[in-house]
């Protein structure tokens, strides 16, 4: 154990890997994966993960770099970014070249690769509404095999690599189909509206919304640079109609987001609220003062704490509301 993880993981937790190997090809990681023996971890920015021990084995960490105009079309362009290029970056790279679609993703922390594994989202867009196809590397075999949107089943902050295919392929390039101007527009989500208005911009461009995300994400939400966190700690949990009802006649200012099929989203964060834990703090950790979904190392935390914290907040929720919070965050044992 000679290779410190904590600049690696956004809950600036310490812990360490026997080694840690920088990926910086896909030629790199298929020669990597030949020589291999021990149990090896894949990391991208470590934005979503919370380390509990030591890591017996390798860790791979992907900075594959590189963002490419594939090709250009009348409306339409594909961009490919590396996997290991930093999500803000490549967000801002095709604000700074008018291609729509990726703006109201503003300041998502973590790489390219882990985006599609997740279907990353905020501000009512997915990737999965922006995703064209994606290479992967077999870890079995070290095939590179192409995947397309149909393949990838994307759910809410699910893909088939959380599940059938977990485990058994590494991201190494996404492809994107961005849009030229005239661009749609997504201003109803959140308080993008508001904030625009704010600053007297009435015809809106994807940079005004973009600078308009980044704005209600650093309000909102605390810079891992200055506290420990990885960001939303939970997914905002989906219910049926019958519990809905139940729940809105018990709170009618419960605030509720309809689904195509039927169901209907709830904000975590209410939820977590509204069972006393927005701004608290329990030990090390603790929740977030402005936003209780967001878990925080206050300093020197353990993965533990904040796993024991993470598991009384989710009973508490199941208590109160007879709803049982899922972990967005992946843990690492």
């Amino acid at each position: 154990m000679n290779k410190s993880l904590q600049a690696f993981n956004t809950f600036g937790i310490e812990a360490y890997a026997d080694q840690l190997i920088e990926i910086n090809s896909v030629a790199q990681l298929r020669e990597v994966l030949q020589d291999i023996t021990e149990p090896f971890y894949v990391l991208g920015g470590g934005s979503n993960i919370l380390l509990l021990n030591n890591l017996k084995g390798v860790v791979l960490k992907m900075s594959i770099p590189g963002i490419k105009v594939e090709r250009t079309f009348k409306k339409v362009v594909y961009l490919s970014a590396g996997a290991g290029v930093n999500w803000h970056q490549l967000v801002l790279y095709a604000v700074e070249n008018d291609l729509g679609g990726l703006e109201n993703l503003s300041l998502i922390p973590g790489t390219v690769g882990a985006s599609p594994m997740q279907n990353i989202g905020a501000y009512g867009i997915e990737i999965k509404d922006v995703f064209h196809r994606l290479e992967a590397v077999e870890i079995a075999t070290g095939k590179v095999k192409v995947f397309r949107k149909k393949a990838l089943a994307f759910g809410y902050r699910n893909s088939i690599f959380k599940n059938k295919l977990k485990g058994k392929y590494i991201i190494t390039k996404v492809w994107f189909k961005l849009t030229k101007p005239p661009h749609r527009l997504r201003l109803s989500y959140g308080a993008i509206q508001s904030v625009l208005a704010a600053s007297g911009v009435d015809q809106p461009t994807i940079r005004d919304i973009s600078n308009a995300v980044i704005k209600i994400r650093s309000e909102k939400l605390p810079d891992p640079r200055e506290i420990g966190n990885a960001g939303s700690f939970f997914k905002n949990p989906v219910i049926d109609v019958k519990l809905f009802a139940s729940l809105y006649q018990q709170y009618p200012k419960i605030p509720h987001y309809p689904q195509a099929d039927g169901t209907v989203k709830l904000p975590a964060g209410w939820l977590i609220e509204q069972c006393g834990w927005k701004g608290k703090r329990v030990g090390n950790t603790g929740t977030h003062v402005r936003q209780a979904l967001v878990l925080v190392n206050y300093g020197n935390a353990k993965g533990s704490e904040i796993q024991a914290l993470a598991l009384k907040i989710r009973e508490s929720v199941r208590q109160k509301f007879k709803i049982s919070l899922e972990m967005e965050v992946n843990i690492w044992d």
